[in-house]
Parts: C-alpha cells; sequence; structure tokens
C-alpha cells in the first residue's frame, strides 16, 4: 500500500511520521513530502521510506536520529540531521541492526556516526552523503560508515568527509566498497580483522591516513586513488599484519609515505603507479614475501627505506621488474629490460631506517653528496635490495585514460583533473618511448 505525507515546515512539537510508520502495514511503501519532521524515528517492520524533495529529518539530539531493526527496508531521499553526541553510545545519524536493507541517496550532517551498521548482512549503503561535526577535535567524532561484525554489504558511491575515520570496518568479511570518495578525515579506510573485502575505484584524498589496514587477510584492492594524505605520521596505504591482497592498478601519489609495512607478507603489487611521496615504501624487516612487479615508481624523492637490515621482498615476478624513474642503467639487447639491477636502497635512506630523525636532512647537499659518493665508490654494501630486472620505460595504464568518472565536490577538483599532474611524467616518458621506436622502423 503506498502512503504520502507532507507536513508544514515549522512543525516541531511531535514527530508525525512515527505515527505512520506504527500503522502502516509490513511491505508499505511511504511517500514522505518535503518538510521538516522532528524527532527520532524507530523502523521495526518492513517498509520503503521515500522523501520527495529532500524532507528534513531532524533528530532531538540524543541518540541516533533513524534506527532500522526490521529486515529488507528502504530509506531514499532525506536530509538526516542532529542525533545525539555520545560516542559510548554510538549515537549516528542512521542506525542498522537488520539485514536486506537500501540507504541510498540521503544526506547526513551535524551527525556523530554518519550510518553504522551493527550486525547487519546484506545491506546496499549508496550514493549518501555524509559531512560530520567539523568544530569537533578528530577524535571526538564518529567514523562516517562504521561496520562491525557485519558481512556481505556494499558501499558505493558515498562522499564521505569531517568525520574520524570514513569507512571503519571490523570484524566484516565479504564488503564490496567501490566507487566512494573519502576526504578531511583522519584515515579514509580503516580496517579490522575483516577478510576477503574488495576495494574498486574509490578516492582517499586530502587525510591523515589514506588507509590504515590492520589485521586482515584476502584483501582485492583494484582502481584506487590515495592522493595527497599528508601529516603526522601520515600514509598513502598503512599496512599492519596484512596477508594474501593483491593491489592491482591503484594510484598512491603525494603522500608523506606510500605505503607502509609492518608484520604483513605475501601481498603481491602490480600495474600500480607509485609516483611523488615524500618516500615510497617503508618497510620493517618483518614484512616478508612481498612481490612487486610491474609497478610504476615515478619521481619519488626515496624509494625505499628498510627498518632493519632487509625484509626479503622479490622486486620482480617472471622475469619482470619495476620501472624506476631513478634508474639510470642500459638495455643493450632492446628487451626493455634493464642489462644492470636497480640497486632500491642508498646510503642515506639506509641511515635513515635506523634513526628516523636522520630524515630531517634527507634532502640536504650533505646527504645528496653522501649518495653520490656511494654511488661513486661502492665500498659498503648496505643493500640487498635489487631490482634485477628493472623495466626501461613505464608500463602504459590505460584504465587511467579509460576512467570517466569526475569525482566533484566543494573540496575538491575532478578526480581526471586531480590525476593529471600525477600522470604527466608518465606521459612524457610513453611520448619519447613510443616516438623513439616508431623512428626505428
Amino acid at each position: 500500500m503506498l502512503f504520502s505525507l507532507a507536513v508544514s515546515i515549522g512543525f516541531a512539537q511531535q514527530n508525525p511520521l512515527q505515527e505512520l510508520i506504527d500503522r502502516a502495514s509490513a511491505g508499505d511503501t511511504l511517500i514522505i513530502e518535503s518538510g521538516k519532521y522532528v524527532g527520532n524515528l524507530a523502523i521495526s517492520k518492513r517498509l520503503h521510506l521515500i522523501g520527495k524533495i529532500f524532507p528534513v529529518i531532524r533528530g532531538s539530539g540524543k541518540e541516533s536520529v533513524i534506527t532500522i531493526l526490521a529486515d529488507s527496508c528502504t530509506f531514499s531521499g532525506f536530509i538526516v540531521e542532529h542525533c545525539g553526541s555520545m560516542l559510548v553510545n554510538e549515537d549516528a545519524g542512521i542506525f542498522i541492526k537488520s539485514d536486506y536493507n537500501r540507504i541510498e541517496n540521503n544526506t547526513l550532517r551535524d551527525i556523530l556516526f554518519g550510518i553504522y551498521l551493527l550486525r547487519a548482512d546484506h545491506n546496499v549503503v549508496g550514493q549518501n552523503k555524509i559531512s560530520g561535526r567539523e568544530r569537533l577535535e578528530q577524535g571526538e567524532r564518529g567514523s562516517g560508515i562504521h561496520i562491525w561484525d557485519s558481512h556481505y554489504n556494499t558501499l558505493q558511491g558515498n562522499t564521505i568527509s569531517e568525520t574520524r575515520d570514513g569507512l571503519y570496518i571490523q570484524n566484516a568479511n565479504h564488503t564490496l566498497i567501490q566507487d566512494n570518495e573519502v576526504y578531511h578525515l583522519r584515515y579514509g579506510l580503516h580496517y579490522m580483522y575483516a577478510d576477503s573485502n574488495t576495494f574498486l575505484r574509490n578516492s582517499f584524498h586530502d587525510n591523515v591516513a589514506g588507509a590504515a589496514i590492520m589485521y586482515t587477510r584476502g584483501i582485492i584492492m583494484k582502481h584506487n586513488f590515495f592522493l595527497r594524505n599528508r601529516g603526522f605520521s601520515s600514509y598513502g596505504i598503512l599496512l599492519q599484519d596484512c596477508h594474501n591482497m593483491i593491489a592491482d592498478s591503484n594510484i598512491i601519489s603525494d603522500n608523506v609515505v606510500g605505503i607502509f609495512f609492518e608484520s604483513s607478507t605475501n601481498n603481491f603489487f602490480r600495474h600500480n603507479i607509485i609516483a611523488r611521496n615524500d618516500l615510497a615504501l617503508q618497510m620493517f624487516q618483518n614484512a616478508v614475501k612481498n612481490t612487486f612487479s610491474e609497478n610504476n615508481f615515478i619521481d619519488n624523492l626515496n624509494p625505499l627505506t628498510i627498518v632493519g637490515k632487509r625484509t626479503e621482498s622479490a622486486w620482480s615476478s617472471s622475469g619482470r621488474g619495476n620501472y624506476w624513474s631513478a634508474y639510470d642503467g642500459y638495455d643493450m639487447d632492446g628487451d626493455d629490460i634493464g642489462d644492470i639491477p636497480m640497486k632500491i636502497e642508498n646510503v642515506f635512506s639506509y641511515l635513515e631506517g635506523k634513526n628516523a630523525n636522520v630524515r630531517l636532512y634527507l634532502y640536504s647537499p650533505a646527504a645528496q653528496a653522501l649518495a653520490v659518493s656511494a654511488k661513486a665508490f661502492p665500498i659498503l654494501d648496505v643493500s640487498r635490495e635489487r631490482d634485477k630486472y628493472p623495466l626501461m620505460n613505464p608500463l602504459p595504464m590505460e584504465w587511467v585514460a579509460m576512467f570517466d568518472r569526475t569525482i566533484k565536490t566543494e573540496a575538491s577538483a575532478p578526480l581526471h583533473a586531480q590525476i593529471l599532474p600525477i600522470m604527466v611524467p608518465v606521459v612524457v616518458v610513453l611520448v619519447g618511448y613510443f616516438l623513439r621506436k616508431r623512428r626505428s622502423v
């Protein structure tokens, strides 16, 4: 059955929506006209609430504004605001404690947590815009989308800003996270004890860290962007006790540290662009058996720092290494593979791994002189990290050119405009390479 309800903007005594919800039968669709509806709502039967011209549901300022307790509900087309302020109570704009719901095309503002899933499986959370309480310190805010002990959920097309973490995923397996934009917060993605999840075409930019992925197995990460994540202890991607991950065709650029590894093993990185970071890779020696093949390392100030002696990482697979813009070797046989290995670590980065404070002098004239001297007179073999099959030319990344999604917010340029400065060095080298080949034909 279809119901429609309209209330004037000035109504503020009682929320008539709760009475309408209580009267409706399971399976009904409620069309809610534009207006302001004051008070929290609880949905305890299967209903489809559709907002017309974005009606505002303003919470009481205590607890969660919308609580969904029934399975297979729809909540779409609303502005949700003014939830409670108690982190310990997990006050949220929308709190979901049930399965098979669709939460789509909503705007959440002035909220502590945005959308919170608690033991809630098979839900779709899509095309929502979530902005937290900017006036609070980051540690006093909740997450934009918070998932705990919930499985087989899909998060797609959401825009999240000004919360503590953008996407917080804990004890949640088989989650699909795609086409989200997350910016201006602590961790774009904060991931704990959750396995077999897939991340596609997300943008994590202008945060303290793009992603912190911890205590997980079996992650697939493809076509994501980790851009301009800067601040104290900032990373594009932080991996802590992360295993058996496949990271394919991502862009990690303009971060303090591109990728950080600790106690993370058997991860495979291929076809990624790791460009213009202060430090491309930082690894503890307990990060072993990670493989890098056919990645483009371009214009990073420092390619690698190891905390410890070595990592036992593999820098090639099936005879294919990586492209390093700093490689100055040669290719006499014309197979596009450098004839001498790429020594990835230098003397100064070795010292930096022993004493992090040395980084303050990393780009000083003395440090550069030390690097040149060590190359000319290789008396100390401080590094065993070598790419034995370095590529002479960067790999073309067709997926970037074909990637026609343009994310645009008040805080960011369209995504293709963000990517363009990163791709310029790759394009220049590729053009030169193909022109040389054309002249030789």
